[in-house]
């Protein structure tokens, strides 16, 4: 499995994503679209972005009972996108019926990938106000061991914890990171952070960049840094 920059395409409206698109003469990048911008423009902005010719990870992170979960998947299967995700906190049953759901007659699907604790939630965050009083390490890693029994094909989770994983569940199981940021940006709400050049160096698959890409005065020329930084 190739390596890759995802770019976030949080945006409000079909207009300001593909304008933003269009600054990318000649390139098609890998591209997450996620709530804001699915529920704004539904399904439809999904079809446009893939017939423009870009990889599509649809960010809506399933989170229900098995059977409505498994429904959803189905639904989302038409879409042809190329990764999706939901939330392992929904356990290994829900996981498996998401998995079923996603797949097709033909027996191909979309990767899917398993949100194991988002990268805006601390240690105390999660002990305080969700009362896990596990390490939050401990939890990441389980939620993935999880995800991999479920026969998912990997988890979204803090570059810092791909490494981990990957020692884990092994050099196939996909870490897709997001949290990240260039060493001289803003944090923003993120907490368990580190730059692409370090996703790399840890292990990461693929990272998912938004505001870094999409605030920058110029987003082709910081997507590019972001590919020097994590491929290069």
């Amino acid at each position: 499995m190739s390596k890759d920059v995802i770019i976030a395409c949080d945006f409000p409206s079909k207009e300001a994503t593909l304008q933003f698109l269009d600054k990318f003469t000649g390139r098609k990048p890998y591209v997450k679209i996620g709530m804001e911008l699915f529920y704004s423009e539904g399904p439809a902005i999904v079809r446009e972005i893939k017939e423009r010719g870009h990889q599509i990870f649809l960010d809506l992170k399933l989170h229900d009972i098995p059977n409505t979960v498994e429904k959803a998947m189905a639904a989302l299967s038409k879409l042809d996108v190329d990764m999706c995700n939901l939330h392992a906190a929904g356990t290994k049953e829900m996981m498996e019926a998401a998995l079923r759901g996603l797949t097709r007659e033909d027996g191909t699907r979309p990767l899917l990938i398993a949100v194991t604790q988002l990268t805006s939630t601390s240690q105390e965050r999660m002990q305080e106000e969700l009362l896990i009083n596990e390490n939050l390490d401990k939890v990441v890693i389980k939620y993935a061991q999880n995800a991999k029994e479920a026969g998912l094909d990997g988890v979204v989770c803090s570059p810092l914890e791909a490494g981990k994983i990957h020692e884990t569940c092994g050099g196939e199981f996909l870490t897709v990171t997001p949290g990240v940021r260039f060493a001289d940006a803003a944090k923003d709400d993120q907490v368990r952070i580190t730059t692409p050049e370090g996703a790399k160096k840890i292990g990461s698959d693929y990272i998912v960049v938004g505001r870094p890409i999409t605030k920058a005065d110029d987003p082709v020329s910081a997507y590019e840094r972001c590919l020097n930084e994590f491929l290069g």
